[in-house]
């Protein structure tokens, strides 16, 4: 894929104008602009509800049971 310079980006945004019109185009950016705003709070969101959950994973205590160790088996036969 070639790489895009200067000019070649100029013509693009003039061919968008002229395809979609500047309303168009200002409410894509807006619409981009609401969208990524969303999707960030709902990444916040998420990453304090997971750490809520591994706080409260991590304060549960289980009780251990208490066991005898194995015996050592007797070989002198």
């Amino acid at each position: 894929m070639p790489n895009l310079g200067g000019w070649e980006w100029v013509i693009l945004a003039v061919v968008a104008l002229i395809l979609f019109g500047g309303t168009k185009i200002s409410g894509f950016g807006k619409n981009a602009g609401k969208a990524i705003r969303e999707f960030k709070e709902e990444s916040q969101i998420q990453s304090k509800a997971d750490k809520a959950r591994a706080d409260a994973e991590a304060s549960i205590v289980h009780d251990a049971e208490l066991v005898d160790p194995p015996k050592k088996p007797d070989v002198s036969a």
